[in-house]
């Protein structure tokens, strides 16, 4: 008897950093980018250089459609930036350009420095204040995006991209109405921008409004018919309403778009329709799902996760143990992980090692009371009649309608003296007839 909740849910940049957790499956939150070209006769971005102008590391530096890898852009725009032969103008789009290639490669620091200095060239840069906001976002310094996202509205008000990141960051802070009033501005300021319905989707998500989370996505997809996020995300919305069989639908249609996604991204849409096969109690297709995702990212520890709750519902808990041990040493500061891994070697009858997770559970999240019920069965198997009737006890204050609990109860009072645990065992069955059935699966009579 442990916790059972839904998927935790990483809601995730572009550069699929995991930003926060929610219920239901992988969702997304994008942060854009514009990209500078070269600035001709003292202009500083125009819609693009001249054939002759353009050498071959303005080609790089510039990186049209991301066309070339981020340490080629680097390299382009260091050739430039050090030429000597540019305008200021240009310079300070060298420098924005190569800001991004260093986002790109995850060197937010240097990201920083390089929209410092097309800042410094340029003050009324409103990208290159996107740019730095973007990376102050990757680092988690969420007041300093919001800050530089509001700068960049302050220079152009109709900045949509603006509104749409700083609402990101809002949403990353949990200021769920502020990040809502800017998705609206960024989809009234471009009605076809696809990825602020798909963020609007989200918050209306976490607000548990599915229904106009499902018409947001629905509208994405009108847009970007090939927008595999949007489908996801979709699905999860369909999965929140139990509708399973359309969330499955929307995950089918991801996966046809992506059906390879690359190693830690948002959208590892396979666990994601693995909990709505789980929750179709179709385990064996859910853990076919789950494979598959840990196939895409071997060091993905929710999938091991979710595998090892299949694995457990189908009464494999030595399978289930074993995934678990996986998890706990790819996120070792997951209390849950631990206390999954504790229940399952309880079962199993590794005693003195679940007492161990037991404890580095409750080490990690203290006074939890699915940890302390868990505990509870380890010190039962293990006859330690004191300590679990102290555990069980303790869980009853926290939850008095554990029925599991209440059940461990009475089995440990009459087990140190015959009868004393009798109305505990009748008040557990009463809240749950077939209790007595599942203790008996755990090997406890």
């Amino acid at each position: 008897w442990k916790e059972r909740g839904l998927p935790f849910c990483g809601f995730r940049d572009m550069i699929a950093r995991s930003i926060g957790t929610s219920v239901g499956g992988t969702m997304s939150i994008r942060n854009h980018f514009i990209a500078g070209v070269i600035a001709l006769a003292g202009s500083l971005v125009i819609a693009g250089p001249a054939p002759a102008a353009e050498s071959q590391a303005w080609t790089w530096c510039v990186n049209r459609n991301n066309a070339y890898s981020p340490d080629l852009a680097i390299g382009g725009c260091t050739t430039v930036i050090q030429s000597g032969k540019e305008t200021k103008g240009n310079l300070s789009i060298a420098f924005k350009n190569r800001g991004v290639a260093h986002y790109h490669a995850h060197d937010y620091d240097h990201a920083i420095a390089d929209a410092d200095q097309a800042i410094k060239l340029n003050p009324k840069y409103a990208s290159a204040f996107i740019d730095r906001g973007n990376s102050h976002h990757a680092k988690q310094e969420y007041n300093l995006a919001i800050a530089d996202y509001t700068e960049a509205i302050r220079i152009d008000p109709k900045y949509a991209i603006a509104y749409k990141n700083r609402g990101d960051s809002h949403y990353a802070k949990k200021d769920y109405d502020r990040a809502f009033a800017d998705q609206n501005i960024a989809i009234r300021l471009n009605p076809k921008y696809t990825n602020a319905y798909i963020d609007r989707g989200v918050s209306y998500y976490v607000k548990k409004d599915y229904d106009h989370a499902i018409a947001d996505y629905s509208e994405a997809i009108k847009l970007s018919p090939k927008d595999a996020v949007a489908y996801n995300d979709r699905g999860n919305a369909y999965y929140a309403k139990s509708d399973y069989d359309r969330a499955i639908a929307d995950y089918d249609t991801a996966i046809e778009i992506n059906p390879m996604p690359e190693s830690g991204s948002h959208l590892n849409v396979y666990v994601n329709r693995g909990n709505a096969y789980r929750a179709k109690k179709d385990y064996d297709r859910a853990i076919a799902d789950y494979d598959q995702a840990i196939k895409v990212d071997p060091k993905y520890a929710l999938a091991y996760t979710k595998r090892a709750d299949a694995y457990e519902t189908k009464h494999d808990y030595a399978r289930a143990a074993a995934d678990y041990e996986i998890a706990s040493r790819l996120d070792p500061s997951n209390a849950g992980t631990w206390n999954g891994l504790c229940w399952d070697r309880a079962i199993a009858g590794q005693l003195d090692q679940a007492l161990k997770d037991c404890n580095e559970s409750l080490r990690l999240r203290p006074n939890d009371s699915n940890t302390i019920d868990s505990r509870g069965l380890v010190y039962l198997k293990l006859n330690e009649l004191d300590k679990a009737i102290a555990d069980y006890e303790a869980v009853m204050k926290l939850n008095p309608k554990a029925s599991g609990s209440l059940y461990g109860l009475g089995v440990a009072k009459n087990k140190k003296q015959a009868g004393s645990g009798d109305a505990d065992l009748t008040a557990a069955k009463a809240m749950n007839p077939t209790i007595d059935k599942t203790f008996a699966e755990y090997g406890v009579k």
